[in-house]
């Protein structure tokens, strides 16, 4: 299928890339597809994300670097010193004088992989080890990730350029993102991101109970890929895909249970770590809560109302799922509901971000929308490390006004997307993912590239009934 860039952006990079590929002008060269420069692009934004990281790294013995002011925080190094693994122990199974990893298990698990590639390369991995030898296991462990997580983010990639059928230039809002340069070695969120990514892959090519186990691992690696089954359940329902809808929850039990049961068998307490360290949590880092924190007056009940408030932005994305003139997308509804997610959380790390960036590229491919999220979530992380290395607090002992600024600037830029996006879904018409025009100039509609089994399906007979699809799907675009 052929990919004709839609959005004015998109039409200006082809052109410098050498335009449209012409009717007749023979068999189109494989390096000017989006693909291959998906690929060069995002190959180039990791080793921007590595060489901003290394500032970060200690060379010295009682030299540490200024993580906040160098802008270059990651939790890598920190966690391999101060959770065992320098030591050479396991995460859960082994205990100490150090805390419990309060991570996902298969988070663990991938830790616990790059440790051992660590010791395999050489790397002095165990105790006794004077700040020399430690200095050099922790960089060598942050090495050994720095190239698992770039093998993710391919991952991702290529999962992504596959779900996107006939709109693959769309992948530049995700390989292009600034967020991958601020925080995507901050923490193991590369894992999660290729799970879901190819989870969602696997839907789009009609495999739904693969894409339930990926998203099952996904949730194993972070909580955040389970709440993809509520929309997930609303669409199926209306569209009478029940069936399939069992499946991908059947295999996205068996995925979560694979890397959690050993660790719930053998050391229960451990596994709950991650459970009662977010429970605990108050209003923390990034959060609307955080705010009312800083002004000391926190706030009571924080769980129930955080909670709450969650629960009614899914169910308000439910409602739009059932009462929408035309079933919405997958990407739309998978994006409103992390959004959701984000807005209300008790805390909002700055890596977080990653975890929208595919579905923000599926839901809302316009780049005015990516340059307003983009430009708000680059301030916030300048702020919230300027924040903790109190470069921001004013002389005069007061509040930190510039982070509160930032915080409310980036919950108001996501706010913008998630209206656009529902607007999106209320006026389909003006949805550039489904209406288009074809190279002839004629109105062609699309239902959804990335649907799956849902991408044509009749709404059943309490829904409403599709728009009419005005040419063939040879009309879909790019």
């Amino acid at each position: 299928m052929a990919d004709r860039p839609v959005e004015p952006f998109v039409r200006a990079v082809v052109r410098v890339v050498g335009g449209p590929w012409g009717r007749h002008a023979g068999r189109k060269p494989r390096l000017l597809g989006p693909a291959p420069v998906a690929i060069l692009v995002g190959t180039v934004i990791w080793m921007l994300t590595v060489i901003r990281q290394n500032p970060c790294r200690q060379t010295e013995p009682g030299v540490l670097p200024d993580h906040f002011q160098n802008q270059c925080y990651s939790d890598i190094p920190v966690l391999f010193t101060g959770r065992g693994l320098i030591d050479g122990n396991t995460p859960y199974l082994d205990s100490g004088d150090y805390p419990v990893l309060e991570y996902p298990v298969l988070t663990g698990w991938l830790i616990e992989l790059n440790r051992l590639i660590t010791g395999l390369v050489g790397a002095p991995v165990g105790p006794g080890l004077d700040q020399v030898d430690r200095i050099a296991a922790t960089n060598t462990f942050y090495s050994v990730n720095m190239v698992v997580l770039f093998v993710l983010w391919l991952v991702t990639i290529f999962a992504h350029l596959g779900s996107t059928r006939g709109r693959g230039w769309d992948s530049l809002m995700l390989v292009a993102s600034p967020s991958v340069v601020l925080t995507g070695l901050i923490n193991w969120d590369m894992l999660p991101l290729a799970l879901t990514a190819l989870g969602v892959f696997f839907w789009a090519r009609g495999r739904p109970g693969w894409a339930g186990l990926l998203w099952g691992l996904a949730m194993a690696a972070k909580l955040y890929a389970g709440f993809l089954l509520g929309p997930l359940l609303f669409l199926c329902l209306r569209s009478g895909r029940l069936k399939e809808f069992g499946r991908t929850l059947a295999l996205f039990v068996v995925g979560w249970l694979l890397p959690n049961l050993p660790v719930m068998i053998f050391a229960w307490q451990e596994w709950l770590a991650f459970w009662s360290f977010n429970t605990d949590r108050e209003g923390d880092f990034g959060s609307l809560w955080y705010l009312f924190v800083l002004n000391d007056t926190p706030i009571d009940n924080l769980n129930l109302i955080s909670t709450g408030l969650f629960a009614l932005f899914c169910l308000g994305v439910a409602a739009l799922i059932i009462v929408a003139p035309q079933r919405p997308r997958l990407g739309q509804v998978f994006f409103l509901v992390l959004m959701a997610f984000m807005l209300t959380n008790k805390v909002y790390s700055p890596q977080y971000v990653l975890w929208v960036l595919p579905f923000l590229a599926l839901s809302r491919p316009r780049w005015r929308e990516w340059i307003v999220f983009a430009i708000g979530e680059w301030l916030y992380v300048m702020a919230i490390w300027g924040h903790l290395g109190g470069y921001l607090a004013p002389g005069d002992g007061g509040p930190d006004k510039i982070f509160w600024a930032a915080t409310l600037l980036r919950l108001g830029t996501q706010l913008w997307v998630v209206g656009a996006v529902v607007r999106d879904v209320l006026a389909p018409e003006q949805d550039l993912v489904r209406m288009h025009d074809d190279p002839e100039g004629r109105r062609c509609y699309v239902d959804d590239p990335s649907g799956g089994v849902l991408d044509g399906a009749p709404d059943v007979r309490w829904g409403r009934a599709p728009a009419p699809a005005l040419p063939e799907r040879a009309g879909t675009p790019s």
